[in-house]
């Protein structure tokens, strides 16, 4: 019998699991490990709360988690609870599914004043990640900058733009959803270093800018480059470059019937920022030029407004006890997934925070013909056997997949009028809710 030990339970962690019942069926126990009481990681508490369609892939891991070889065990941290050492002791595959929880950091001037946050934080806020829960930002500022030119930046922007009415369905939890009501904010300003031909946004996610109530998106048609230029791009590309034109043709009507402006301001490169009384007022930035698809500075300065800034400029795995680890990527260092026979890392926390959540699947079935390759057979490792002894003889209160049901059912009987659930958002909460 085989025994694996995938740590993390998001879509890399459960694309893996689906791999390997499907390549040994019965003959494979997969053991499914979480910090959190609860599963599903960047589904849960990464997607933006009012992309409740995207949300809905957690189906197909509820169907691998509730097969008969695979246990789902939350509350339980690698690293604190039991060390990867001890995990390889058990089993006779490891595979590091953690993702990138870290923000990537701009270590620049002032970026420890107040109200400055990184999106892993912003984000984890709204989504009611115990970690983040108690972010508190203050929104009762005019100006928000967002430093970034992906889709994460994008959802940051929407949700500060969005009215009550519009998160109707979504799951934002209950403190952001009553923090955001009050914002007085009246411009998002998206930051990047780089033009409009190197944004990483997708156009589903940009048109949604065109549909919102009380905001509008703005482009300076001079940062445009000629429209002939568009032609070589990629489609996907394109079309977003053709939204962003869009923006730059509305109307000064559009803007004149909105209380909150979503400006695009390319070519800047954030330098520093500065406050007062501790807390962030301004951002100095730098003009860029763009030089063989690299920002280069141009030494010319300028500040904006910014009683708040998100940035959203990239994720970094966490180190975990004696696994090599690339600081510089932010990653665990691995050839293709495998980082020594028996070990192995898989998603983001194997390539950094890239691609989409169905990217996870293929990166998942190729990870477990590298644990084929090298486990050809089981090698009598106790497994779950060993695993539950110890964490009997360590007093671990483990959550299983059947607890987290009930945990789901709580979140779902206390959901607001329209809203799909009303998340818990501290670890004693979702405990307490499986009993």
């Amino acid at each position: 019998m085989r025994q694996i030990a995938i740590v993390g339970s998001g879509p890399a962690g459960y694309y893996t699991a689906e791999a390997a019942s499907k390549k040994w069926g019965d003959d494979v126990r997969v053991d499914v490990f979480d910090a959190l009481p609860v599963p599903y990681g960047l589904i849960r508490s990464g997607v933006a709360p009012d992309h409740q369609s995207i949300k809905k892939v957690a189906l197909r891991y509820e169907k691998t988690a509730l097969s008969s070889n695979v246990r789902f065990l939350g509350n339980v941290s690698v690293g604190d609870d039991i060390t990867v050492r001890e995990l390889r002791d058990l089993y006779d595959a490891v595979i590091l599914a953690t993702g990138a929880p870290n923000d990537r950091q701009l270590q620049l001037e002032g970026d420890q004043l107040d109200n400055v946050f990184g999106s892993a934080e912003f984000v984890g806020w709204y989504n009611g990640h115990p970690k983040f829960a108690d972010l508190n930002p203050d929104l009762s500022g005019k100006h928000a900058v967002v430093i970034g030119m992906g889709n994460v930046a994008l959802d940051v922007a929407r949700i500060l733009a969005k009215t009550s009415g519009e998160m109707q369905g979504s799951d934002i939890v209950a403190h952001a959803l009553e923090a955001l009501h009050t914002s007085t904010l009246e411009t998002i300003t998206i930051l990047g270093r780089r033009g409009p031909h190197q944004i990483m946004m997708t156009p589903k996610e940009l048109g949604e800018l065109l549909q919102l109530q009380r905001a509008a998106p703005s482009v300076d048609n001079a940062d445009l480059p000629p429209p002939a230029d568009d032609t070589n791009l990629e489609p996907g590309l394109r079309k977003s470059v053709e939204l962003l034109r869009k923006f730059a043709d509305l109307p000064e009507e559009s803007h004149a019937k909105t209380a909150i402006t979503i400006d695009f301001r390319f070519f800047a490169g954030p330098k520093a920022f500065y406050g007062k009384d501790g807390r962030v007022t301004q951002v100095e930035c730098e003009r860029m030029n763009v030089v063989d698809g690299r920002p280069v500075g141009t030494g010319e300065l300028f500040r904006l407004p910014a009683d708040l800034v998100i940035s959203c400029i990239g994720y970094r795995a966490s180190p975990l006890g004696d696994v090599p680890f690339d600081q510089r990527a932010g990653r665990f260092d691995s050839v293709d997934g495998r980082i020594s026979p028996g070990l192995y890392c898989v998603g983001w926390a194997k390539r950094g925070p890239t691609g989409t959540i169905g990217t996870n699947r293929p990166d998942g079935y190729n990870v477990m013909e590298l644990v084929a390759e090298d486990m050809t057979s089981g090698s009598h490792k106790r497994g779950r056997e060993g695993f539950d002894e110890l964490a009997s003889e360590r007093g671990l209160e483990i959550v299983t997949f059947s607890d987290w049901q009930k945990i789901e059912g709580a979140e779902i009987a206390a959901a607001r009028s329209g809203a799909p659930r009303e998340k818990f958002v501290d670890i004693a909460s979702m405990i307490a809710a499986k009993s």
